[in-house]
């Protein structure tokens, strides 16, 4: 539920409207492959080596390189079993695991998001991780990781990117308001939504105090979640069979986006990843991997930005917020399952030295990989590791919030869902739906969509 960054970064709203019951006819024409597009696989004689490929949307840019480096490091060091990297835009990922699932074509290691990990597993895509790796999944990632990675209580993959939502602001729009310091509560939130907008003589938009916006889903649905977890709420309910928004916490978050937009503090027409980065927007609830992506586009000014958690409804009250994130796992249809939990094992068990981190100090490929990139993995000792070792301080009130997030949930019906929950959330937004109206129109359409026979 996190917007595209450069080089096919994040999720943003390209599945909407994907249909999950029926595979496509045809391969997404973004396909690309590393190497040849159906690569020879081996039969691990002497000479011939096992190739399994890794089906990814790490597809350009930092993040292709980033796998790309380990990749190379098992591929010089192991003769018999070789890894090939395959990559779509993410906007391409859940259309291509199922089309080439059915087409006898599939890759032997997946990356998805896992809020697709339902409907995976119902479809027989994923397989459930060794009882080896399953205990070393639950003890080694936080319960929010593992809760994402896992399906009816069984373990499906290594939790690789973890992203929790915190709040984002500018320190020089709060001060020049007069707000000493981020909001701790939603009181506290909505006074300086206030007090931080501005706009011209003709009611344009100048700067949104609080950054609602429709551009895609991290800040339509993600901070709507976020919102929705720290007034002790939950979107779906614990069986997976219906909606819990319509509740008192559900209410709460959607009456104060109405009020946020109403009074003028809020802007939903505006695009708040241009906007943030520029000045025009003083707070906004985001995901951890933004804080790489402004600290690039800002330069200098990248010193305005500080990261707090989400706000509570009252003082006094336990935080909590969102937890997304993507999982590798092994396909149904791999011919080399053993082989392909090794690798994955290696991957994100495996230790090796963190520079600048003192003597002896390790980590794990994958959380030195997600680091490198500006992300997090849900192995806090790994991150407090990297993190202490010249990491952006912003980070940390993202690793902090490891130990409270709650997972969007991943029952069969979830991508719909969430499609759902934003159109209304949208219609709300812009007047098209009073509080009641989105409350009962999301309950009746997302428990059609959650209880349907998959």
């Amino acid at each position: 539920m996190t917007p595209a960054r450069s080089g096919g970064r994040r999720p943003a709203a390209a599945t909407r409207g994907l249909s999950r019951r029926h595979f496509a006819l045809t391969l997404p024409s973004a396909l690309l492959a590393s190497g040849c597009a159906a690569p020879h696989r081996g039969t691990g004689r002497p000479g011939d080596p096992i190739v399994l490929t890794l089906l990814s949307h790490y597809a350009s840019g930092e993040l292709k390189a980033a796998l790309q480096g380990p990749v190379d490091e098992w591929n010089a060091t192991h003769d018999r079993v070789k890894v090939r990297t395959e990559a779509v835009e993410f906007t391409d990922l859940l259309t291509t695991f199922t089309v080439r699932q059915a087409a006898g074509r599939s890759a032997d290691i997946l990356h998805p998001y896992c809020l697709w990990n339902g409907q995976l597993v119902r479809a027989g895509v994923l397989r459930a991780a060794p009882p080896e790796d399953a205990e070393e999944i639950r003890r080694g990632y936080g319960e929010a990781a593992v809760g994402a990675a896992s399906v009816g209580g069984k373990v499906y993959g290594y939790p690789t990117e973890v992203q929790t939502y915190a709040l984002y602001y500018n320190k020089r729009l709060l001060r020049a308001a007069g707000v000493d310091g981020p909001p701790r509560t939603w009181r506290e939130l909505e006074e300086a939504a206030r007090r931080t907008a501005r706009r011209d003589r003709y009611g344009n938009t100048l700067v949104q105090g609080f950054g609602l916006s429709t551009y895609d889903d991290s800040t339509t649905v993600g901070q709507t979640l976020a919102l929705l977890s720290a007034a002790g709420g939950r979107f779906v309910t614990a069986d997976g069979r219906s909606t819990a928004i319509d509740s008192p916490a559900g209410r709460a978050v959607f009456d104060l986006e109405h009020r946020l937009v109403a009074g003028g503090a809020s802007a939903p027409g505006v695009n708040v990843y241009k906007a943030f980065p520029s000045g025009q927007v003083a707070m906004v609830i985001s995901a951890g991997w933004w804080t790489a992506s402004l600290k690039s586009l800002m330069g200098g000014d990248y010193r305005d930005v500080g990261v707090a958690p989400v706000p509570v409804v009252e003082a006094g009250d336990a935080h909590a917020t969102l937890c997304t994130g993507f999982m590798m796992g092994v396909n149904t249809a791999s011919a080399h399952p053993r082989e392909a939990w090794e690798f994955l094992r290696w991957l994100n068990t495996g230790k090796t030295g963190v520079r600048g981190a003192g003597k002896g100090a390790t980590a794990t490929r994958m959380s030195s990989l997600q680091v490198s990139v500006g992300s997090l993995t849900g192995r806090a000792g790994d991150m407090r590791t990297l993190l202490g070792a010249g990491g952006d301080p912003n980070l940390r009130p993202f690793l902090d919030a490891l130990a409270y997030a709650v997972p969007e949930p991943n029952v069969p019906g979830a991508q719909q869902a969430k499609s759902l929950l934003r159109e209304n959330i949208e219609a709300l937004w812009t007047g098209r739906q009073s509080v009641d109206e989105a409350l009962r129109t999301t309950r009746r359409q997302v428990d059609q969509e959650v209880a349907r026979s998959w």
